[in-house]
């Protein structure tokens, strides 16, 4: 398993950052955009067409990138650093989660750094993006959570051999996926060095706040994770989501469209 964080560019910055705030998103999505780059007009962005918004975006960030080239290039290089000193350590709690070896597999990771406060993940091209604003600490988290999703639905497909579209949202077994990321980074190994899980951060918020029969969603798939096999987890677990499936999904929608 290795990994590499690369600038991905203002080309890729500005796609990223379209696709997160385009119409049919709900502020859930869109919000950080305006957040975190509060000089951009939201009334007139959103008056925009696609094809505006990305010219609007790349001329920005083209500017954007110039006067931060040094910032940039400094953040990267810390980001990779700091991987390198704990992917021994990430590595062997993976490999224990997981019960597979990863010497010999995901060897080609690479994570873009962006402008997007939204990171997303790309499974088949074995990428997943970071924030320019993290820290050293804060891209090792993020990098720890997308690389929990890279194994867990190797060992997924490995086992149940189904169709990897399904990964994807809106369907359950992508909800599946982004919540079991907590219960594994309650190892130490992991947890330990991610201000992310140590600030309750580390998977959507309203993970932390939904509950199924009166029992924090997430406890009850540690208690799973933790007590069986990651086969038999996997398919508990997909059975409990499919089971309260109705529940979940309206806790998401209720909090993406508060």
């Amino acid at each position: 398993m290795e990994l590499k964080f690369e600038f991905g560019g203002v080309e890729y910055s500005a796609a990223s950052i379209l696709e997160f705030t385009k119409e049919e998103r709900t502020d859930f999505w869109r919000e950080p955009f305006f957040y975190f780059y509060p000089d951009v007009d939201k009334e007139l962005y959103n008056k925009m067409s696609d094809d505006e918004r990305y010219k609007f975006l790349h001329d920005y960030f083209t500017t954007f990138s110039a006067e931060n080239q040094s910032l940039i290039a400094d953040k990267v290089s810390g980001y990779n650093s700091c991987w390198q000193r704990y992917e021994p350590q990430i590595k062997e709690a993976l490999q224990d989660a997981f019960e597979v070896n990863l010497s010999d597999k995901f060897n080609d990771l690479v994570c873009y750094t962006t402008f997007n406060p939204i990171s997303p993940r790309y499974l088949d091209k074995n990428s997943f993006d970071n924030f320019y604003l993290e820290s050293e600490k804060g891209a090792l988290g993020t990098a720890m959570h997308e690389i929990i999703h890279f194994v867990w639905f190797y060992v997924w497909q490995k086992h149940f051999k189904d169709d990897p579209a399904e990964y994807e949202t809106p369907h359950i077994k992508w909800i599946l996926s982004e919540m079991v990321v907590e219960p594994v980074m309650r190892d130490e190994r992991l947890g330990d060095i991610n201000p992310y899980y140590t600030h309750r951060n580390c998977v959507y918020s309203y993970f932390y706040t939904m509950h199924i029969d009166g029992k924090p969603i997430l406890d009850k798939l540690y208690e799973m994770f933790s007590t069986m096999s990651i086969h038999e987890f996997m398919e508990k677990s997909y059975q409990y989501c499919v089971e309260h499936e109705e529940e979940i999904r309206k806790h998401i929608a209720d909090n993406e469209n508060a």
